[in-house]
């Protein structure tokens, strides 16, 4: 069976002090488990506190939610993959939707993005999917694919093999509504496709989560989905006894 990935994603949410907390909480309640990685990216100013947080404990991983593509410079308000590293992260989030929707994050940003944080020895968790509109016109599929090629085209296979992808619908964060196992496991299905086609057998090693108003309640029904190898979770990371149950319970 292969290693499932449980990625909580923050947001704007958990002062440090909250984040202290909420560490806390669940590594006292979480058990250490060889069949899964559990991956916290809180926002930036908490990101220390999560690390030190979980100091003592090398199978909670820390990333970032964005870096900027360049590793230093006059770039006023961002993260360099870089300083991210020093400062503990591990990993980061690299287009998802909320960047591309909201900042206007272009496909050739993601790529320099991707490109950025393998340099500093990051493992990017690449986000693709669509929006309602697309998926009503059946473009689904092609959308994914336009967005996985423009940003690991460039990428040597080798290195790819490190990265991590995420299918987040649009249409279905925050929304309350979500994919159905069967929804996903198609796009899963058509991202791996894409991934062999960019990488060849390389392609196959990669890891797809699923990430749309993922919750105690579907996340089991979503893991048994084909090709789902894990979840990128968002309002339902927030509290403690949740996160425990959705990492823990599946």
């Amino acid at each position: 069976m292969p290693t499932l990935i449980f990625a909580a994603n923050w947001k704007m949410n958990q002062a440090p002090a909250a984040a202290t907390a909420f560490v806390r909480a669940f590594t006292d309640q979480y058990v250490r488990r060889q069949d899964r990685r559990v991956l916290f990216f809180p926002p930036a100013v908490s990101m220390y506190a999560v690390v030190q947080g979980l100091r003592d404990r090398s199978d909670l991983e820390v990333g970032v939610q964005n870096i900027h593509w360049e590793d230093q410079g006059a770039f006023t308000g961002e993260t360099s993959g870089p300083l991210a590293h020093a400062a503990g992260a591990r990993h980061v989030l690299v287009g998802h939707s909320e960047r591309r929707h909201l900042f206007g994050e272009t496909d050739e940003e993601t790529a320099k993005k991707i490109s950025s944080a393998f340099r500093a020895g990051l493992t990017p968790t690449l986000c693709v999917g669509e929006t309602l509109t697309q998926r009503e016109a059946g473009e689904t599929i092609a959308v994914v694919q336009r967005q996985l090629r423009a940003a690991l085209a460039g990428v040597a296979a080798p290195i790819l093999t490190s990265a991590i992808v995420a299918y987040e619908p649009v249409w279905a964060i925050g929304t309350g509504r979500t994919a159905t196992p069967a929804d996903a496991s198609e796009v899963h299905l058509a991202i791996r496709a894409e991934l062999r086609a960019i990488a060849g057998e390389l392609g196959a090693a990669i890891p797809i989560l699923y990430g749309g108003s993922v919750n105690r309640s579907n996340v089991q029904s979503l893991l048994a989905a084909p090709e789902v190898q894990g979840v990128l979770v968002g309002g339902a990371s927030l509290d403690a006894e949740q996160w425990c149950a959705i990492v823990g319970g599946s």
